[in-house]
This record gives structure tokens, C-alpha cells and sequence, in this order.
């Protein structure tokens, strides 16, 4: 057993504002499943928002994150998150993100359901340099000790150590490289593990979005909200050689138009907003003209921007696209939504608190109340910063030094898995049945079959983590169908339509607006 002060799960922007904003007297474990650089984070487009403009304001943001939250927002986690922003950036520029400027100061950009430009981004591709920035600085750090290729298997609580007590004392973890599972102990723990995205068969998420902290969390006895909720991205490129490749909502924001492949626009006859609605709206009217037409796909122009403007702004998807033998300066570029926001996740407070002691989670893993039925685009890496960034005050406020002495992992009763090939088929079943239904339009009967599947994988899974030794797939499949499960148990208790959870049973928007909370027995 080794110990640590703060244990660190994952390594996006919430676990690097984090683990960068703790006191160095601090002793930080920092793992990641993959590389450092394989995160949601860093494969975000668009950029933070922030009211930064003379004619921008607080109440301007707050109004339009309720708005795009469907009702669902707490309106007091909004204002946290809001009014913290500016100096969550200040920070973030301090650390050396070099952000877009223009003679005036810095270039902001303007995405759907905000109501003026406040979008700090690096070209179209902030997150990579805002982790490129952050990990330089993490890997400087003398108090912090980062580990890649390490997956946590489980969290270690006091229920687990036959206490009674609702507390964490760290966590048993998975060296990939070397196939042994270890215990670290910690003072606190902190889940920052992203979202859920890989349930589903087309997402815009990297293949570490597996659910992972909340599965954990909820085994551990803590509860999760609002999971029904999962933001389809309207806009992934449909090609068969790009694999979850965004379309930055970005390009909408100047003036990207989305067509048939007649050329008619559509987006004004379903939103006043037209490519300026929300993302749960337009990825609905999206997802109805491809169904009414039998369309594999439709179309975004920015043909009549100046070639000079697109490559400028968009760099990035310019490069990519012309990889794939596809000018976006000439030519439209071929779009369908994929899975890409996981809105719900674990309760937490302000602090990033969960109902356990010493038990933290931050970012996507979570719901804060921030992103209710819907999140507003690029408020995600915000709330990251302003999370991170508390997570880190409270903890250095609240000392917690590792306890007691944690058992080893007991893999006496378990042998080598003899067909790996269970876990393959399994992982591809899910993703199936959850894309077609759990995806963006739902019915009772659909939950149902999809409730079905789940009961039925998990038994085979439960089996196999008990018989034999753990392993990467097995672990990550495990906790990916546990989080389906409760996205599936959201969706079913969810009786109207509003914001990304639309039923066909129940179409109607309720007039009061209840969270969806599951308590674990």
C-alpha cells in the first residue's frame, strides 16, 4: 500500500486545475488510463465562455445558460459558475494560454444559445492548448506525481472495510503496463474521469469516456442526477475516415449554414434561432430531416465566407477536412449528431463534495446543477476551471491525512479470463442497443428493451469480474454498463419532453421541473 495526500482520477482541464491550484505541501497521484493527452478536453473545439466584452454582462450569461438548461438549471450554481469565470480565466491565461486576440483585446466568438460574443478560443482547437499548456505545467510541478497507463478499478470505503461510516479512503488501481492491481491510499480523492460518450455507437468523445467515476461513485454509495440528459453534438463530420471528428459549433457562431443536400436550409422552420438555436434543438431537427428523408447525413456551408476568414478561424478543421479530400472553403461539409455531453452525473455542492467524505468529483463526471436539461455550449470547460479551482480551496482547507491500512487486493479465488472475445461482443452490443434507444428520440418501449439488454449483460459481466482477474475492457465495461443502466433508470422516470430527453409517449413539457435523483440502496 502507498499513500498520498490527494488522489487524482483522470487528467483533463478539471483534474489539471485541480491538482495545479493545491499547495505544494501537498502530496498529489495523479492517473490516467491512457496518455496524459487523452481526454475530452483536449479535443475541444470551440473555446470557454466568459462574459469578457464592455456590452456583455453576468446576468446576460446566467440568462442564457437557464434558457439553453430547459428549466432545469439551479440558478445559483449558474452565478458560481458565471461570476467566477473571469477570474477562473485570468488564472488559466497566467498558466500561458495564449487565447485569439484582435486590436481591441481578445477574439470572441459567439456559439448557439448565447446572446453575445464571449467565447475565448485558441483557433478551433482550445482544449489542445489549454492542455498542452496545463500538462507542461503539471509535469513541472515537484508535488505532483502523474502515472499514465493506470486505470481505478474501485474506490475503497469505509462500507468495504466493514466500517460504518460513509467516507473514502482512496482506491484500488490498475497498472496497465505491469498487470497488477494496487492500493493508494488518500487523504482525499478526487474523480475528474469525464463523461460517458462510448455507450453510445457514434459519439465525438475519446475511447476513455466510459463512465468510469460515476459507475465508481455510485458503487460506493453516492448519488447521481439527471442522466437522461445526454447532449448530442449536432454536428459530427460523416465520413468514413474520420472517426468522432467535431464540427465546432464555432463555425455556426460565423455564420455557417446547415442544408439539405438540395441546398434548402431547414433550421428556420424548426427555431427562430435557426443555427443559432441550442444544440438539443438543432440536433433534433437534424435528426428529424435525416429520418423523414432518409438522409445518412446533412449539410454545413461557410462557402460564402472569404477563404482567408475560414482558414484563419478554423485552421484545424480547414487541415482535416482537406485530408479527406473535402475544401470546406468550396464545398459543403457532410454533418450527423453524435453522442457528445454527458449533462448528469454525481451530486456534488459548490465545492465539488459528493455525499462521501473526502470524496470530490469535478467536470463532466458530475452534476453540478450548471448544465440542467441542456447544456450551453462552451460552458463545460468553464465549469471545469471554476470546479477545479474550488475542489482545490476546500481541500486545502480540509486537511485529511491517509488512515488506516487499506487490504491488498485479494485476486486468490480469480483465474485468467479464457475468452476475452465476451468482453469485444458485449462492449458492441451495448453501444448498439443504447444508440438506437437511448438516442435522441425515445419511447417506453425502446427504455424498456434497452432495461432488458442491460439486465442481461450485466449478469454475464458481474460473472465474469467475479471469476476472473480484472483487465482494462473488463473494468471499462463494467463501468460502462452500469452508467447505462442509470442513464436508462433517469430516462424511464422521466415523464415529458424537455431539453435532450424527447419522448414521443410523453411529448409535453411538464410546467414545474424536477431533477431526476437515484439514491443507491
Amino acid at each position: 500500500m502507498e499513500t498520498c495526500d490527494v488522489l487524482i482520477i483522470g487528467s483533463g482541464l478539471a483534474a489539471a486545475t485541480l491538482a495545479l491550484s493545491l499547495p505544494e505541501r501537498l502530496r498529489v497521484v495523479m492517473i490516467t488510463k491512457k496518455a496524459l493527452t487523452d481526454s475530452s478536453s483536449q479535443m475541444a473545439q470551440g473555446g470557454i465562455a466568459s462574459v469578457q466584452a464592455d456590452d456583455d454582462d453576468f446576468d446576460a450569461h446566467v440568462r442564457d445558460t437557464l434558457q439553453a438548461g430547459a428549466g432545469l438549471c439551479d440558478e445559483a450554481r449558474v452565478r458560481h459558475v458565471v461570476e467566477n469565470g473571469p477570474a477562473a480565466l485570468k488564472w488559466l491565461i497566467e498558466q500561458g494560454v495564449a487565447f485569439d486576440r484582435e486590436t481591441s483585446g481578445y477574439h470572441l466568438t459567439r456559439e448557439g444559445g448565447h446572446s453575445h460574443r464571449r467565447i475565448l478560443h485558441v483557433a478551433d482547437a482550445t482544449g489542445n492548448a489549454v492542455q498542452t499548456t496545463l500538462l507542461a505545467r503539471l509535469k513541472q510541478a515537484p508535488n505532483i506525481e502523474i502515472r499514465t497507463q493506470h486505470l481505478a478499478v474501485d474506490l475503497i470505503t469505509g462500507r468495504k472495510l466493514g466500517l460504518d461510516e460513509a467516507t473514502v479512503h482512496g482506491a484500488y488501481v490498475l497498472d496497465i503496463a505491469a498487470d497488477q492491481v494496487n492500493t493508494i491510499a488518500a487523504g482525499h480523492t478526487v474523480l475528474a474521469t469525464g463523461g460517458a460518450g462510448k455507450a453510445f455507437l457514434y459519439t465525438s468523445n475519446p475511447d476513455t469516456a466510459t463512465g468510469d467515476g460515476i459507475a465508481m461513485a455510485w458503487r460506493a454509495g453516492c448519488r447521481v442526477a439527471n442522466l437522461e440528459f445526454i447532449q448530442f453534438h449536432p454536428t459530427c463530420l460523416y465520413h468514413p475516415q474520420a472517426k468522432s471528428f467535431l464540427i465546432t459549433e464555432a463555425m455556426r457562431g460565423e455564420g455557417a449554414l446547415l442544408r439539405l443536400p438540395d441546398g434548402t436550409r431547414f433550421m428556420p422552420e424548426h427555431d427562430p434561432r435557426a443555427e443559432l438555436a441550442p444544440r438539443d434543438i438543432v440536433a433534433r431537427a437534424i435528426d428529424f430531416e435525416m429520418k423523414k428523408r432518409g438522409l445518412d447525413c446533412v449539410y454545413l456551408d461557410i462557402t460564402h465566407k472569404p477563404a482567408r476568414f475560414i482558414i484563419e478561424h478554423f485552421p484545424n478543421i480547414y487541415a482535416r477536412c482537406k485530408e479527406l479530400g473535402i475544401d470546406i472553403t468550396q464545398a459543403w461539409l457532410p454533418v450527423a449528431p453524435a453522442t457528445h455531453y454527458t449533462c448528469g452525473g454525481v451530486m456534488v455542492d459548490t465545492a465539488g463534495r459528493t455525499d462521501l467524505a473526502n470524496l470530490y468529483a469535478i467536470g463532466e463526471t458530475t452534476s453540478t446543477g450548471l448544465h440542467g436539461a441542456n447544456r450551453l455550449a462552451s460552458n463545460s470547460l468553464l465549469e471545469c476551471l471554476v470546479y477545479g479551482r474550488s475542489a482545490a480551496s476546500d481541500i486545502a482547507q480540509s486537511p485529511a491525512a491517509p488512515g488506516r491500512p487499506l487490504p491488498d487486493w485479494d485476486e486468490s479465488r480469480v483465474t485468467d479470463a479464457d475468452e476475452q472475445v465476451v468482453i469485444t461482443h458485449n462492449w458492441h452490443e451495448l453501444r448498439r442497443f443504447m444508440w438506437d434507444y437511448v438516442g435522441i428520440i425515445r419511447t417506453n418501449k425502446r427504455l424498456e428493451r434497452a432495461s432488458h439488454r442491460i439486465r442481461l449483460l450485466r449478469e454475464e459481466i458481474d460473472e465474469f469480474y467475479s471469476n476472473f482477474r480484472v483487465t482494462n475492457d473488463l473494468i471499462e465495461l463494467r463501468n460502462l454498463v452500469q452508467t447505462a443502466e442509470l442513464i436508462v433508470r433517469c430516462a424511464q422516470l422521466r415523464h415529458e419532453s424537455r431539453g435532450l430527453h424527447a419522448s414521443r409517449d410523453y411529448p409535453e413539457t411538464l410546467p414545474v421541473a424536477r431533477n431526476t435523483v437515484l439514491v443507491p440502496e
